[in-house]
């Protein structure tokens, strides 16, 4: 009994001494990684003859409104707003004012009692 107890508080010492050198490599490879990241942000000079890319066209994000409109006008049957919620990931309370304004704007109408459809152009 004596041995066992020798021999579990021997093991229990040598796994708090590797738990203290694990804790310390972790800390030198953060340390690392924090001066990869350094050295990549670092922007590098350029040779005053290489011709630059062309400027890529940055496509426009559409906004909460226009992404809401536009799974109203592909429907054709109407949305409910439990659909809209399910499409766009938005919450309910942001889905019904945007629905409420759209509707103001004219963009679409109700077909019903929360069903919604596009506005005839």
């Amino acid at each position: 009994m004596k041995n066992l107890k020798k021999e579990v508080q021997t093991v229990t010492k040598e796994i708090k001494a590797l738990t203290r050198k694990t804790e310390a490599l972790a800390k030198k490879v953060a340390k690392l990684e924090k001066a990869q990241a350094a050295k990549k942000r670092k922007p590098k000079a350029k040779a005053k003859t290489a011709k630059k890319a062309p400027a890529k066209k940055k496509v426009a994000q559409l906004t909460a409104t226009d992404q809401v409109v536009n799974i109203i006008k592909r429907s054709k049957k109407g949305v409910d707003v439990p659909t809209l919620i399910k499409k766009t990931g938005f919450e309910d309370k942001k889905i019904r004012n945007i629905v409420f304004k759209a509707s103001k704007a004219g963009e679409i109408k109700r077909a019903g009692r929360g069903i919604y459809v596009a506005a005839q152009s």
